[in-house]
């Protein structure tokens, strides 16, 4: 199950980094000779594939540190899995930003967007200061059960 999407997902990276077009706007549509309209500030394709993958990756993770806590019984483990969280929220901050081609009219247009890249920070921020508290409390939590052996 993991190996097939780990499999899935790096198969998608290299094709995304072989095909020629830098972007949506330079793919014909289904044949025809019409293109697509994005502007200069668009993200290529293989932008785009590391965006999603490295949000899919940071998914993978914080299950993968959650099931580690539930399996070895280092409960402060969970931790570390909740302070991922922000972070995954700043990274989807980030990719609706990018997917409105970073546009300055939308700030004016949609109070909305005025906020993102201020909250897409924010999250930063409190997802780093949660990890570092979780990080400390795994180290003590080891350092307790090395001093019982």
């Amino acid at each position: 199950s993991h190996k097939a999407i780990a499999t899935i997902l790096g198969a998608g990276l290299a094709v995304s980094a072989i095909v020629s077009p830098a972007s949506a706007a330079e793919l014909p549509l289904l044949g025809s000779s019409l293109q697509l309209s994005e502007p200069s500030n668009a993200l290529s394709l293989p932008t785009w594939a590391i965006h999603v993958s490295s949000v899919l990756e940071w998914i993978i993770a914080m299950a993968l540190v959650w099931q580690y806590a539930e399996e070895s019984g280092y409960e402060s483990w969970k931790g570390l899995s909740w302070g991922m969280v922000p972070l995954l929220g700043g990274a989807f901050c980030a990719c609706t930003w990018h997917f409105f081609y970073n546009s300055e009219s939308l700030e004016v247009r949609l109070p909305f967007f005025q906020a993102l890249v201020a909250l897409q920070g924010a999250l930063t921020v409190i997802g780093n200061t949660a990890m570092c508290v979780a990080a400390f409390r795994i180290y003590k939590s080891l350092q307790g059960r090395s001093e019982n052996l």
